[in-house]
């Protein structure tokens, strides 16, 4: 368990609003606020929800079948990344090992219980 100086040296910074097809909507709620959003519109039994994070914003749209292309991926941005990355082991996640990328950045991926690739990245000085 992370004390509070730790909980306190990660942030999630933005994102642009996606919407998302989501076969379950109550899983794809209660992992989504383990990654630090809250419903601010609907919510778990509602057929479409918005979740917000500081000025980030995730819909979920209940779908049978999440139609188009199979590769979904949402970037976003935060500090703390290593930070962040061990709060949500700790919260029984299993994300990737963090990794500097080449373009500057220093991210890991966890995928959500739909499928959705997740990448959170920090920009490195």
């Amino acid at each position: 368990m992370l004390d509070r100086d730790e909980r306190a040296s990660w942030s999630i910074d933005h994102i642009s609003g996606v919407t998302l097809a989501v076969r379950e909507m109550a899983e794809s709620v209660e992992f989504y606020r383990k990654l630090g959003f809250a419903v601010s519109y609907g919510g778990p039994g509602a057929p479409f929800t918005t979740m917000r994070a500081g000025q980030s914003v995730i819909n979920l749209r209940e779908a049978a079948t999440s139609g188009g292309s199979s590769w979904n991926r949402v970037i976003i941005r935060v500090r703390g990344v290593d930070a962040l990355h061990h709060d949500l082991v700790g919260k029984g996640l299993e994300p990737s090992a963090p990794r500097d990328a080449e373009w500057g950045e220093r991210y890991f991926e966890i995928a959500d219980p739909q499928g959705v690739v997740i990448s959170f990245a920090e920009l490195r000085s």
